[in-house]
C-alpha cells in the first residue's frame, strides 16, 4: 500500500513560547476525503502530520522524519508564511528520495503566482478547492496513468517543465459530501489550541483584494442540524476554542436561529467562539445573541475611512456602520479586531490617518489593526496590479511597495503615525530566545570560542535544531575570532535556513560595529523567506535576529551601551540579578537597556511589580520557567 504524507507548516510565531495556531485543517481534510466513498477502495495510506511534530522541528529533522516512513507521496499546503520553507523542505526530500512525488496547494498555487510556479521542488501543483477532485489526482498516480486529464492541475513534465493548469473543475460540492477530518479521525482536537471549522465556504462579497471570491461565489454551507452535531462533537472530544474560517459569518442564511442552536450546544459556556463578521445587517438582538451563544472575539473590517476607495476595491460598507456594530458588540463583552489596511488603491496617507482618528473618536482606538496592503495571488487586485500602477513584492508577504498615492516611504511613515496615534507597536516583535541550553531540547547552541578549538566549534554547530533555537558565542577577542563567527553562522543558516535564529553575543568586551556589519552580511547571504521580510521596513529580521548581551558586572563603558541600545537591527540586553535591578522600574529599555534576568527565582510581589511597571519586551530570562510564565501570563503568548 502507497503511503502519502500531507503537512501544513505553521505560521512561525515571534517567540519560542508563543503559539503558532497551526491547525492543518486543508492536510486532514484531504486525508480524510480519501478515507470515503470511491476513495476508500484507493490503495494508500493517508495522513496529515501532526502540528505537534511539525510546530517543534528544524528544517533538517522535520526532512528526516518525513523520510523515515518512506511516503511515496509527500503533499504541502502552501500559505504565504510557509510557502518558502515548505518548498524548501521539498526539495530537500526530493534530493534524498528523487522518486518521491511532491504535490502542493493551497492559496498560494494558481497560475498568477510565478513565484511558485517557477520553483523546481514539486511534481503536481493543484489550484483551488481538492477535496472533489484529490481521489481522482491519487487514482492516476497510483495507476500510473495520463495526468493531463485531471482539473485543477498543473504538473512537471519529463524535461522539468511545469505545464499549463489545466481545466478548471467548479467547488460547487456540498459541505457534508465529506466528513469533517475531526469526525474521521484524521485530525485531533486538541483542547490547548484552536478549533477551526468550516460550515460556510464560498463569499458573496467581491473585495478585490481578496482570496475567497476566485474561490466560490456561492455561498455552500453546512446546515443548521449539521453543524449542530459537528460542534457538539467537538465540544464532547475537549475543545475549549472554535474558530470559523467562514468568510462572512454572518451571510450565511438563517444566521439569527443558527446563532441559537449554537447556544443551545454551548449553554454552559465551556467553549469560546470567533469569527469574522460583516456590519451590515447586525442587530443588537444580533449582538446578543453572539454573545450568549459563546463569541467572545469579532473581526470587523472597516479596511479604509474613504467611501471612494470602499467603491473602488468592491468592500462598499459605511464607516459609521463599522463603528455602531463595534460598539454594540463590545457592549456585549465581546473583544474586537478592527481591520484598517494601509495602501489600498485610492486611498491617500492622510485617509489612514483619518481612520485613525475615526476609531479613536468612537473610543475604539484598542482594537485597531492597521496592515499593509498584500497583493494576494488568486485576487482581482493582482490580476489588475499592473493597470493601477501597483507595484508589491513578488515574493511573501507581497506587500505593496507603491501605489499612484503612496511612495514606499508614505507607506512606511504611515504605519509609525498609526502607532503614534494608537500609542502602540502594531506587530508583532521578534522576541529573542534566551534560556539556559538543555541538551535533549536541541534548541540551544553554546560557543565558547575561547576554550572550544574552531572544529569543535564547527561539529557543535553543525547538528540540526528546532524550529527556533538560539546559538550563543562567548569570546575573549571577538575581532581575532570574527571569521570564525562568520563560518559558524554560515553554517547554521545552511543547515537549518527556514528555522528561526537567534544568534547571542554574551560579551564582557566591547564589540565594535564593523563586526556586527560583518555578521549581517553573512545573514544577508542566507535564504531570505516571508519571516525575513515582514519586518524590512524596521530594519529587524524575524528570522534571524542578533543579540548583544553584556555580562553581568561588565563594566563596558556608556558610550558602548548608547551605541548598541540605539541599533533597530540588534537587541541590547544587561544581564542582571533581580536584586540589581533599577529602582524605577519603567526605565527599563526606555532608559537603559533591556534586561537578561539571571535568576532562577523571583518573588511573586517583585514579578508583580515587573508585571505592572515594565515593558514587556524589554525583559528577558535566562530560566525557561520564568521565561514561559512570562509569555503566557504577560505577553499573553501560549496556547489557549
Amino acid at each position: 500500500m502507497a503511503t502519502i504524507k500531507l503537512l501544513q507548516l505553521p505560521v512561525p510565531p515571534p517567540s519560542y513560547y508563543a503559539a503558532t495556531g497551526n491547525v492543518p485543517l486543508a492536510a486532514a481534510s484531504l486525508a480524510s476525503s480519501l478515507s470515503i466513498g470511491e476513495g476508500s477502495s484507493l490503495s494508500v495510506d493517508a495522513s496529515a502530520i501532526s502540528p505537534e511534530d511539525t510546530d517543534v522541528m528544524g528544517d533538517v529533522e522535520l526532512v528526516d522524519f518525513i523520510l523515515e516512513s518512506d511516503p511515496e507521496y509527500v503533499g504541502f499546503s502552501l500559505y504565504l508564511w510557509n510557502t518558502e520553507r515548505s518548498l524548501h523542505i521539498a526539495n530537500e526530500i526530493k534530493k534524498r528520495k528523487k522518486d518521491t512525488t511532491i504535490i502542493i496547494g493551497g492559496p498560494e498555487v494558481g497560475a498568477d503566482n510565478p513565484f511558485v510556479l517557477n520553483e523546481t521542488g514539486y511534481d503536481i501543483a493543484v489550484s483551488g478547492e481538492a477535496e472533489h477532485s484529490f481521489y481522482k489526482l491519487m487514482k492516476t498516480l497510483l495507476s500510473k496513468g495520463d495526468l493531463h486529464e485531471i482539473e485543477n492541475i498543473a504538473y512537471r513534465k519529463p524535461n522539468g517543465k511545469l505545464t499549463d493548469f489545466s481545466k478548471e473543475l467548479a467547488a460547487d460540492f456540498p459541505l457534508n459530501e465529506f466528513p469533517s477530518p475531526y469526525v474521521s479521525g484524521f485530525l485531533a482536537v486538541n483542547p490547548n489550541r484552536s478549533t477551526y471549522l468550516e460550515t460556510v465556504r464560498g463569499c458573496k462579497s467581491q473585495c478585490t483584494y481578496c482570496f475567497y471570491p476566485k474561490s466560490s461565489q456561492n455561498l455552500r454551507t453546512l446546515d443548521i442540524d449539521e453543524t449542530v452535531r459537528l460542534i457538539t462533537q467537538l465540544k464532547d472530544q475537549g475543545a475549549k476554542e472554535l474558530v470559523f474560517l467562514d468568510p462572512t459569518f454572518n451571510h450565511r442564511p438563517g444566521f439569527e436561529k443558527f446563532l441559537d442552536a449554537i447556544a443551545l450546544v454551548n449553554a454552559d459556556k465551556q467553549m469560546s467562539m470567533f469569527a469574522e463578521l460583516r456590519s451590515e445587517g447586525v442587530t443588537p438582538i444580533l449582538a446578543k445573541k453572539m454573545a450568549k451563544a459563546g463569541f467572545n472575539r469579532v473581526e470587523l473590517g472597516m479596511q479604509s475611512i474613504n467611501p471612494e476607495t470602499l467603491k473602488r476595491v468592491k468592500r462598499y460598507g459605511d464607516p459609521h456602520k463599522v463603528a455602531e456594530v463595534a460598539k454594540m458588540l463590545a457592549s456585549e463583552g465581546i473583544e474586537l479586531l478592527l481591520d484598517l489596511i494601509i495602501g489600498l488603491p485610492g486611498d491617500k496617507p492622510e485617509d489612514v490617518e483619518r481612520g485613525i482618528h475615526f476609531f479613536l473618536e468612537h473610543g475604539l482606538g484598542q482594537w485597531v489593526q492597521a496592515f499593509p496592503l498584500s497583493l494576494l495571488p488568486g485576487t482581482a487586485m493582482r490580476k489588475d496590479a499592473e493597470r493601477d500602477g501597483l507595484i508589491y513584492m513578488p515574493t511573501p508577504p507581497y506587500r505593496i511597495i507603491r501605489t499612484p498615492d503612496f511612495s514606499e516611504e508614505d507607506l512606511i511613515q504611515s504605519l509609525y503615525l498609526a502607532e503614534d496615534l494608537l500609542d502602540r507597536r502594531i506587530d508583532e516583535f521578534p522576541r529573542p530566545f534566551l534560556c539556559e541550553p538543555v541538551e535533549s531540547l536541541r534548541d540551544t547552541f553554546y560557543l565558547n570560542l575561547t576554550k572550544v578549538s574552531s572544529d569543535e566549534s564547527i561539529r557543535r554547530v553543525s547538528r540540526p535544531g528546532t524550529r527556533h533555537h538560539a546559538v550563543w558565542f562567548e569570546s575573549e577577542n571577538w575581532d581575532r575570532d570574527q571569521s570564525l563567527v562568520n563560518e559558524l553562522v554560515k553554517r547554521r543558516l545552511t543547515m537549518d535556513p527556514f528555522c528561526t535564529i537567534d544568534f547571542v553575543f554574551y560579551t564582557d568586551q566591547i564589540l565594535s560595529h564593523k563586526f556586527f556589519a560583518n555578521v549581517k552580511a553573512e545573514i544577508a547571504k542566507a535564504k531570505q523567506s516571508y519571516l525575513s521580510r515582514v519586518l524590512a521596513h524596521r530594519d529587524e529580521n524575524m528570522q534571524h535576529r542578533l543579540i548583544c548581551i553584556q555580562k553581568m558586572d561588565a563594566d563596558l563603558g556608556g558610550t558602548f551601551a548608547e551605541s548598541m541600545f540605539a541599533r533597530s537591527d540588534l537587541f541590547y540586553y544587561e544581564e542582571r540579578k533581580l536584586s540589581s535591578l533599577p529602582k524605577n522600574l519603567v526605565d527599563i529599555g526606555i532608559k537603559i537597556p533591556m534586561v537578561f534576568v539571571n535568576d532562577e527565582n523571583c518573588p511573586e510581589r517583585l514579578w508583580t511589580d515587573l508585571k505592572n511597571s515594565v515593558d514587556p519586551e524589554a525583559i528577558s530570562f535566562r530560566s525557561r520557567k520564568l521565561e514561559k510564565r512570562w509569555a503566557v501570563e504577560v505577553l499573553g503568548y501560549g496556547e489557549v
